[in-house]
């Protein structure tokens, strides 16, 4: 055999050593749906606490036949409803995606912002001028629409603002919330039209035509009978309609707000193809677990009894309808929580608990008056927003005055008051991002639109702010939210171990073959 005949053996053998693994092996399915559920407020004790009380298809399907993640966590210190999910969709920390909260302080005008705000687009449906331009990052939804030519289907459905257009990204075919005065389902024309759909929608079944008739009272008779929460004994019966100015308001912080999300996502599945072909479609839904109306545990305990229970329906509801729709092994559930709740803001004087007032309002006039002490007259702290001082840098600039300096003149001063636990200066956090328990203040943190000093109250104290109206008890008490995948390649499991949030959107980029959006840095689970 000449050299060319080996050769030509050699590359043969090669080929078929190359080519034979391949053809054995398929290639797992990618699901032609993605339903991505955030539950505003979910808790895993809750959860749990109420589980005799559910059906087979909601939550109680999720622990069974899902991949659960018990302790999931968010990756930054107090979360709200805007953050968390702008975390969830970017697998980035407020640090790199600029969605803080759901309002900070334009340093510019003095004035606090809503994060979605954007006078350059109109609202449809709403006066309210909306877009997702805040969000400084990608999306896993945006990397779907770049993978796929923009042929991939992205709706958000939520009932509030901030919920859906975060959820939604900059590159989906619609973001959709209830309007506050009129009840309708609302956009804006950063996502292009009003679909008809949702019009007709509007126009025949919005709860606009259906207010008046809605009363919310125990789904069951269980409800009422069951006792979880120790104070009070067994509360009576409750029903609630909603008639006065805040009705759709009030609507939107109760269980029965969930009924609408189902109504409206159930539409935009049989309206639009979602699934119902070879490229993967994204669909979000926001659903409301908090308190009524935002009050304390104690005061509606049966209600919040009743909002787990009807929750676990409309969970099982919507799966089901996906499921019967696009097929059970092709769609990919992720259900999870903003992961932060309303805390109830208790009088601890009675039972001798270290507790007071710290009032950001007189802490930033005492902070002025001690700079002015120091560096002459002047405005130095322009004005306080949560527990954040926000100082006058132009003034320092064109003084001369060193901002290193006065930031830590700022901070020893501070810690001297009455009920300051820490303060961090923007200074501190950024270079000591890498420190342990400073990390996650570091990624709360935004150098755009965040303070300049952080102040941690102590724990049982009640941060007061005059000017705002503000009063929040603070906390350092831990509460767990769990993390679920069901549907597409997922395999029953359930991993105890604590897991930060900004891993789904990487973890579903990698089910879906794409990329994980740009400001993520972690890998998936």
């Amino acid at each position: 055999m000449n050299n060319q005949s080996k050769y030509r053996l050699l590359a043969s053998l090669l080929v078929l050593m190359t080519m034979t693994p391949i053809e054995a092996q398929t290639a797992p399915d990618v699901p032609r749906l993605v339903v991505n559920i955030i539950i505003d407020q979910l808790r895993t004790d809750y959860m749990e606490a109420f589980s005799p009380l559910y059906g087979d298809r909601g939550f109680r399907r999720l622990l069974a036949e899902g991949k659960v993640y018990s302790n999931a966590e968010y990756p930054f210190s107090s979360p709200d409803r805007a953050s968390a999910i702008a975390t969830l969709m970017s697998g980035a920390s407020p640090y790199e995606h600029g969605i803080v909260a759901e309002r900070w302080l334009d340093r510019t005008t003095l004035q606090t912002v809503h994060c979605v705000d954007d006078k350059a687009y109109h609202g449809l449906i709403t006066g309210e001028q909306t877009s997702a331009a805040q969000l400084a990052v990608s999306t896993i939804t945006d990397e779907l629409k770049v993978s796929t030519e923009g042929k991939a289907l992205v709706y958000s459905i939520a009932p509030y603002r901030d919920a859906a257009v975060l959820s939604a990204g900059h590159a989906a075919d619609g973001a959709f919330w209830i309007n506050d005065l009129t009840g309708q389902w609302c956009s804006t024309d950063y996502y292009g039209q009003f679909p008809q759909w949702a019009l007709a929608y509007n126009n025949s079944s919005s709860l606009k035509n259906r207010i008046s008739s809605i009363t919310w009272e125990p789904v069951n008779s269980l409800v009422g009978g069951f006792n979880y929460f120790v104070s009070g004994g067994i509360r009576s019966q409750f029903k609630h309609s909603f008639s006065d100015d805040r009705k759709y308001r009030d609507l939107k912080e109760c269980a029965m707000v969930n009924d609408e999300v189902n109504r409206f996502a159930e539409t935009c599945m049989k309206c639009t193809s979602m699934g119902l072909d070879a490229i993967t479609d994204f669909l979000t839904v926001t659903y409301y677990a908090g308190n009524y109306k935002h009050k304390g545990v104690d005061e509606c305990p049966i209600e919040l009894q009743d909002t787990y229970v009807r929750l676990d329906e409309k969970l099982g509801e919507l799966m089901s309808f996906v499921e019967q729709k696009v097929g059970k092994n092709k769609v990919l559930f992720v259900v999870t929580s903003t992961g932060y709740a309303d805390e109830q803001s208790s009088n601890l004087e009675p039972y001798r608990i270290p507790t007071g007032n710290f009032n950001i309002t007189r802490a930033q006039l005492l902070l002025n008056m001690y700079l002015i002490a120091v560096y002459g007259q002047g405005q130095y702290v322009e004005t306080s927003l949560g527990n954040q001082l926000y100082l006058n840098l132009k003034l320092l600039e064109n003084r001369g005055i060193n901002q290193a300096e006065v930031l830590e003149r700022s901070q020893d001063f501070l810690l001297q008051l009455s009920g300051v636990r820490d303060v961090y200066t923007s200074q501190r956090l950024l270079l000591g991002s890498g420190t342990p328990g400073v990390s996650k203040l570091r990624n709360s943190y935004n150098p755009r639109v965040s303070g300049d000093i952080m102040i941690l109250v102590a724990p049982g104290w009640h941060l007061i702010n005059e000017n705002t109206h503000e009063d929040i008890l603070a906390r350092e008490s831990y509460m767990g939210f769990p993390l679920f995948f069901l549907g597409t390649n997922i395999k029953s499991e359930l991993i105890q171990t604590p897991v930060s949030i900004d891993h789904i959107a990487p973890t579903v980029a990698q089910h879906l073959r794409i990329r994980a959006p740009n400001g993520c840095s972690v890998g998936p689970l």
